[in-house]
């Protein structure tokens, strides 16, 4: 964060200092975790049932924190006291954004692809200056001011994920860290049962591209038809990317390889070039297209542009790894989370790497679909028969749709069959699992990435797997709960 005066701390979120030096200056990071409080930081304390920060807060003055936000007093520690911690928070980094006129806020947000996207974004934007994006899905209100406060006079480029539960979400994010550019991948079915259907979605989505100033950008999925139409919703520049023929940057001749990497020619109105990713999935082509619109917006020339999507690799844990077992056995761990999109997407993966070999799906309950649930399980089930799946290992009760949509499909050859956990899908995959064989484990935060770490135990060594990259961004090493659409 950028130096400021307590005084400069209070005046920007509101509040009044208690015990408190208005000269004394904040130098290092802001912190809601005690632990990571270090010399010159500032500790926020909030309120809960079974954790108060404040009780922690006289231990990270001790740590040497300068003050602590909190909304009570708690005596002998300085205080900038406030009615609202979170609130002044998102405060207190909007006046730091704004205290960075060179920095450039790029935002995205979409039913699902947000966070591989955000990764591969940060990772190009890297490439041209100091970049801050956060760790993992850190896209709430929380994860938003902690990242943007990560944010110094160096920093050129601040990669923002934006999720949202509902109607109103995406445009308070937007109020924190404004945008310069926009980018909205997509309107599917998950969180459904909360925002009640596709068009209320696609109209806290288009938030986004309402945010933008007049010479902003925004960059929209011309694949999909509720995105696209978000042109109409800005006054900003809008570039349109996928592989519609009327895309500004598009992909065409796409193929993959045996591990189901995707190559393609990008097309853009600089000329063509060949890409070949290092990524797993025919939706990649798609997130790959976002995060060049982005680059080439930025500066990024189109030569270096194609190198650099060949070298993007995995940054958040859990997503399209792929990852090869002593005993010959290919796993694609996609276990952090589910919706019907992104369980179509790594189907289509599994039976893209899985061609000529036996493949084996490990998939558990999709959560927050409201009453769009049983119907959506099924077709994911539906689809796995349809692709050709050789063995279905269906995890919880909850997930029981899938089963019973696979089984519905008359002519497949393959086998379903329900397990009442993890430990059960774990026991079959030992008992069952043989050389060639590929896997793919995927499921909404019930656990599942029980199995693939089961499977990773025997993982070869990274340096021979062949896998997927992994690449690490300097970012805010933070967890999150929940993971808002």
């Amino acid at each position: 964060m950028i130096p400021l005066r307590l005084a400069e701390v209070a005046a920007a979120v509101g509040g009044r200092l208690v015990a408190a030096d208005p000269e004394a200056t904040v130098t290092g990071t802001v912190e809601f975790d005690s632990r990571k409080v270090g010399p010159g930081g500032l500790f926020v304390a909030f309120p809960g049932e079974k954790v108060d920060g404040h009780d922690y807060a006289a231990g990270s003055v001790e740590a040497g924190a300068v003050a602590v936000l909190g909304t009570r007093e708690v005596p002998g520690v300085p205080m900038v006291l406030v009615d609202d911690a979170l609130a002044a928070m998102g405060r207190l980094a909007r006046a730091v954004v704004d205290r960075l006129p060179g920095l450039t806020v790029i935002g995205l947000t979409g039913s699902s692809g947000k966070t591989t996207t955000k990764d591969l974004i940060a990772q190009l934007t890297a490439r041209l200056g100091p970049t801050v994006a956060p760790p993992g899905s850190f896209n709430n209100e929380l994860g938003h001011p902690y990242t943007a406060l990560q944010a110094g006079p160096e920093t050129r480029y601040l990669v923002m994920e934006k999720g949202a539960r509902g109607v109103g979400h995406v445009r308070y994010l937007c109020d924190v860290v404004p945008p310069r550019i926009s980018v909205v991948l997509n309107v599917g079915v998950a969180h459904i049962g909360e925002f009640g259907s596709r068009e209320t979605i696609a109209l806290a989505k288009g938030e986004l591209v309402e945010a933008l100033p007049a010479d902003g950008l925004a960059v929209l999925n011309a694949d999909d038809d509720l995105v696209s139409a978000m042109a109409t919703r800005t006054a900003a520049r809008v570039i349109r990317y996928g592989e519609a023929p009327d895309a500004d940057i598009r992909a065409v001749d796409v193929t993959l390889d045996e591990r189901g990497r995707p190559s393609y020619t990008l097309v853009t109105p600089e000329g063509d070039a060949p890409v070949r990713l290092g990524l797993t999935g025919r939706h990649q082509v798609s997130n790959s297209l976002a995060a060049a619109a982005v680059a080439r917006e930025l500066g990024m020339p189109l030569t270096e542009l194609a190198i650099a999507l060949g070298e993007l690799g995995l940054v958040s844990t859990r997503r399209m790894d792929v990852f090869e077992r002593t005993d010959g056995v290919t796993v694609i761990d996609d276990s952090y989370n589910a919706n019907p999109a992104s369980m179509a997407a790594a189907l289509r993966a599994l039976a893209g790497v899985g061609q000529g070999r036996r493949t084996v799906a490990v998939l558990g309950y999709m959560a927050e679909l409201g009453p769009f649930e049983h119907d959506g399980h099924v077709e994911v089930g539906r689809l796995a028969a349809e692709l050709g799946v050789d063995r279905l290992l269906v995890v919880g009760d909850a997930a029981a749709p899938i089963h019973e949509g696979a089984n519905s499909v008359r002519d497949w050859g393959g086998e379903s069959v329900l397990l009442t956990d993890q430990a059960g899908a774990v026991e079959v995959l030992r008992n069952e699992l043989r050389p060639g064989d590929v896997v793919l484990v995927k499921g909404s935060r019930y656990r599942t990435w029980e199995v693939a770490d089961a499977l990773r135990a025997d993982a070869v060594p990274a340096s021979g797997s062949g896998g997927s990259a992994r690449s690490e961004l300097a970012s805010p090493a933070v967890a999150t709960e929940g993971d808002p659409a």
